[in-house]
């Protein structure tokens, strides 16, 4: 049986680009076959992919690989992140872990959302970090009303509020003051943004509920998805988010407990 590995490399990144055609070398030397067109990737159904680039990459490439039941590597080439596993001088050693087996698939809980009225109407996205509710340009506040399985739970009085996966919790929600969840935990975090209430704090609820948010004061705002694609939703649409079924897969190697990067990456306020 054919032994193949996908590279999803950031572009924009010259050292990712550097380090993709050596790696290549390395498999090759090995008896792989090294795949790097998507397309490719996916029809001859690589056993895992490496993610070349930062946070961002990774997350890119383990929402498109979590479909097709792909495991991600993630090979570091930005500031230190959360999620990738290895830094770029780690990268044969934990190569080397791989190919003997020596590694754990850890599996993310992701977010399936459904836009409901006008032009996106039964549309869904799958996300892995968040979604934004945010409002747009010099727009006054907003508010957000959060049902919790068909029952009006919450309102969010704010400049936005933030939907988040534990993955998540790190990223954009964390600056907004949200807490951090380990990725053991399934649940989903609403955090909300610069918010004109006391009362409006983040909730965390179980990864069973089904979270129905209402534009319930302002004529519209704009919905974010991971960071990448934003759509805007008007007064009277409802976006409806819940766990998704699929999820995303990470290689864990062991080289960094989360206790760890939360330490690392939370330096200026650790106390040796």
């Amino acid at each position: 049986m054919e032994k193949i590995v996908g590279l999803w490399r950031n572009m924009s990144k010259p050292e990712a680009l550097t380090l993709a055609p050596k790696i290549e070398a390395w498999f090759r030397a090995r008896g792989w076959d090294v795949l790097t067109e998507w397309e490719d990737i996916i029809k001859q159904k690589a056993e895992f992919l490496i993610s070349l680039g930062g946070d961002g990459t990774l997350l890119q490439a383990a929402r498109e690989a979590s479909s097709f039941g792909i495991p991600v590597l993630g090979v570091n080439f930005g500031r230190l992140g959360f999620l990738c596993e290895i830094e770029r001088e780690e990268v044969y050693g934990a190569l080397e872990k791989i190919l003997s087996k020596d590694f754990e698939i850890q599996e993310r809980l992701m977010l399936n959302v459904v836009v409901n009225g006008g032009a996106e109407d039964g549309i869904s996205y799958r996300v892995l970090n968040d979604v934004v509710f945010s409002r747009e340009g010099r727009d006054g506040i907003i508010t957000l009303q959060a049902n919790l399985s068909g029952e009006p739970t919450v309102s969010y009085p704010a400049d936005g509020l933030i939907v988040s996966t534990p993955t998540g919790s790190t990223a954009y929600s964390l600056s907004a003051g949200g807490p951090i969840i380990s990725p053991n935990v399934q649940a989903i975090l609403l955090t909300p943004l610069a918010a004109h209430s006391l009362s409006a704090r983040p909730m965390l609820v179980s990864d069973e509920e089904e979270i129905q948010i209402l534009l319930a004061n302002g004529e519209k705002c704009m919905v974010t998805f991971d960071g990448r694609q934003s759509i805007v939703i008007y007064s009277g649409q409802t976006v409806i988010i819940k766990t998704d079924p699929i999820k995303a897969l990470l290689i864990r190697l062991g080289t960094r407990s989360f206790p760890q990067v939360v330490r690392e990456k939370l330096r200026d306020r650790w106390h040796e």
